[in-house]
């Protein structure tokens, strides 16, 4: 029986891996524990298990740790964990910066302990079916593609308090917060761009962006857009990818979407089609099934129970914070930053 302790429940996520935790097979939630005594009790309380004030405590009693903490706080937890020599899956982004996450690739390393990186949309079909059409060639020479991923959270005051929207827990706002998936997505399909030229707002007066726009150029031609947003009140096709031989449209992958599209959320169009009609290949988004990040936990118990390696690692949650922080170098600069 592989013991899982949850590090901190600052991030609402935590408590879908507590509920995963819980029913899959050969693991047990072996304890919470939480910097904030009143919110670790509480957690712990609902989900039936022990509550630690002490950290050495709490990894002494697991063998791996799942840290849902401010992103700040993920260097720090995941250099613990991993003097501990437990395994960690760490939620995203990796890190609120590039220092941080250097810090964290050399505890992991140093260690040689099992990591996992956060990134839900991993394990829904929407993803690997696009996948699938860009790798297979089915849509051509890919020379456009847009993501757009965001919520809107930030036109609630109560979100507006959190620390979420505070930069010195967070690192950022809507860009690394939200652009991050749509960053992991862009290399998972197609590698790391060239570079980026990016531009954002605080149209809600929050004290970090709560909407950037950011375009990367790869080497063969292909331009990749990332729009993130906290304030997207809804809307319908989150990624779209346009080929020399095709297009391929999706939505219902994203809060803005996923309550008001209901169904045809992917649609193909290729050249050499008959008909210039849309195809509508019968998948249904995770996100919209539900149980989108309860996932990330149930692969990370399940590569633990087999001894195989987690099927997100290290070097992805490395990636795609590079894009997102060249982003911000942009920004800042006001000039196209090469990705390196």
């Amino acid at each position: 029986m592989i013991r899982i302790a949850i590090l901190s429940f600052a991030h609402y996520h935590a408590n879908f891996w507590a509920e995963a935790f819980r029913e899959e097979s050969g693991v047990e939630l072996a304890g919470i524990w939480d910097d904030d005594a009143a919110r670790g009790r509480e957690a712990a309380g609902r989900f039936e298990t022990m509550f630690f004030a002490d950290l050495d405590a709490a990894l002494a009693a697991c063998d791996a740790v799942a840290i849902c903490s401010e992103t700040v706080a993920h260097a720090p937890l995941i250099e613990r964990a991993a003097r501990a020599g437990r395994a960690v899956l760490c939620e995203k982004p990796l890190s609120n910066d590039l220092a941080g996450a250097a810090r964290i690739a050399a505890a992991v390393e140093s260690a040689g302990i099992v990591f996992m990186q956060s990134f839900p949309k991993r394990f829904d079909p929407i993803s690997h079916e696009l996948r699938r059409l860009v790798t297979a060639g089915e849509l051509g020479r890919i020379n456009l593609v847009r993501i757009r991923h965001g919520h809107f959270y930030g036109l609630d005051p109560e979100f507006r308090q959190r620390w979420y929207v505070n930069p010195a827990l967070s690192g950022g706002g809507a860009l690394l917060d939200e652009g991050v998936h749509a960053a992991d997505l862009l290399c998972w399909f197609f590698g790391m761009p060239a570079g980026v030229i990016a531009s954002s707002s605080a149209a809600l007066g929050l004290a970090v962006e709560d909407q950037a726009i950011a375009v990367f150029d790869y080497a063969d031609g292909m331009l990749a857009e990332i729009v993130s947003s906290f304030s997207f009140s809804a809307a319908d096709s989150s990624i779209e990818i346009y080929g020399a031989e095709g297009t391929a449209l999706v939505a219902g992958v994203d809060l803005a979407s996923r309550d008001i599209t209901s169904g045809g959320f992917l649609r193909v169009y290729r050249r050499s089609q008959a008909e210039k009609v849309w195809t509508t290949p019968p998948i249904v988004p995770r996100f919209k099934l539900g149980r989108f990040h309860h996932q990330n936990a149930i692969a990370f118990a399940r590569a633990l129970v087999r001894g195989e390696p987690p099927p997100v690692g290290l070097a992805d949650g490395m990636r795609a914070l590079t894009l997102v922080m060249r982003a911000y170098d942009s920004i800042r600069s006001g000039s196209r930053r090469p990705i390196v």
